[in-house]
């Protein structure tokens, strides 16, 4: 009764400031366990504190401050599992701009079902969105986060990656170590899935 497991969910979402740690899913059943209990037991007293205020009025009201109690218990349980929820969906839209409609395997593992699809979700109404913007078939609003200082970038392919079709039709074949002199559209999908490395000279 005393939200100590709802206090639980917010200290773990503050200890792992920055990474989504594994969905808490038994702690989140106890908690939503333990709020259905205590409005359960504000209806039963309120039936009781109902059938009693005919006979004895006094005791109809010593029933009052435990109910707000509990009332105050199941606010602050709620008032916890949203602030898991929500952070833990803040920090997947972000990681939506960050690395694209794919998630790394180590962070697709931690998510609920219920956020899996929450992801997917806000990625096809990302997408269309942006084919809907600007002219031939739309803008990657995710490429450039930041304003780009030059229009082509040196790269490094990190792995051997096979062949890679550029906007304009031409193909290249990035093989590990080999070095590429790209426009930074081309580029960007390719440095967040770990492929290139953006040379800075």
């Amino acid at each position: 009764m005393s939200a100590e497991k709802a206090c639980a969910l917010v200290k773990e979402l503050h200890r792992n400031q920055g990474t989504l740690p594994p969905y808490n899913n038994d702690l989140v059943n106890e908690v939503t366990k333990e709020i259905t209990q205590l409005i359960q037991e504000n209806r039963n007293d309120a039936q009781e504190s109902e059938r009693s205020r005919g006979s004895d009025l006094l005791e109809g009201v010593s029933y009052i401050s435990t109910i707000r109690v509990r009332h105050a218990a199941i606010q602050r349980n709620l008032r916890c599992l949203l602030a898991y929820h929500y952070n833990r969906v803040r920090s997947l839209r972000t990681m939506r701009w960050e690395f694209g409609s794919i998630l790394p395997a180590d962070i697709k593992a931690n998510l609920s079902t219920a956020e899996t699809n929450w992801f997917s979700k806000y990625s096809s109404i990302l997408a269309k969105y942006m084919r809907s913007v600007g002219e031939d078939g739309g803008v990657n609003l995710a490429v450039d986060l930041h304003p780009p200082k030059a229009l082509y970038i040196e790269v490094q392919c990190l792995v051997d990656y096979g062949r890679y079709e550029l906007s304009d039709g031409s193909v290249l074949l990035l093989k590990k170590n080999s070095r590429h002199f790209l426009p930074r559209v081309e580029c960007e999908e390719l440095i967040r899935q770990g492929v290139f490395q953006h040379i800075v000279i």
